[in-house]
């Protein structure tokens, strides 16, 4: 099978490559990039654990070929925090409140609530379940992440609110 040659952009770095038009996102980014933070859980779209921002919504890479990236703007959890390793309001907030455990599906939820927080900064506990019921974790009960992403709202309410 014939590659194509696809550019865009993978946490802010320009990635050029050319490709099978039948690699998944997931296997680009893992493979071609080096990103091993995009897990592959159930690989049908169905866990959340591949979920990377492209443009800045939360998206199932698995289920994504790369050439449908082309031109885009990929973010994975490598991507998120800081250049000087500074945790990013989700990071710190999923810490905080112990909403990680083996740690398998924590990139798909950090991305998954970057995305949600920045549609709804200040998401009601059914809107956060609501927003999170793509992304299945074994190990918490959910009540740490939930816990997680009211405080990452607040620590991000309180970023933009003058002092």
């Amino acid at each position: 099978m014939p590659e194509l040659p696809i550019g865009l952009s993978v946490n802010g770095v320009a990635v050029t490559r050319s490709v099978e038009p039948r690699m998944t996102l997931a296997d680009f980014l893992r493979d071609e990039c080096g990103l091993t933070g995009t897990h592959l859980g159930c690989e049908h779209g169905a866990c959340g654990a591949c979920t990377v921002l492209l443009d800045g919504d939360a998206v199932r890479s698995c289920l994504l070929f790369a050439v449908q990236a082309d031109g885009l703007e990929v973010t994975t959890v490598e991507g998120i925090a800081s250049p000087d390793g500074t945790l990013s309001p989700v990071q710190s907030a999923l810490r905080e409140c112990h909403g990680l455990q083996c740690g398998f599906c924590t990139p798909g939820f950090v991305t998954s609530l970057i995305a949600l927080l920045r549609d709804n900064p200040d998401p009601t506990d059914d809107e956060i379940r609501e927003g999170l019921s793509g992304n299945f974790c074994r190990c918490t009960g959910y009540q740490g992440i939930v816990a997680a992403a009211r405080r990452a709202a607040e620590l991000m309410r309180e970023s933009v609110t003058p002092r």
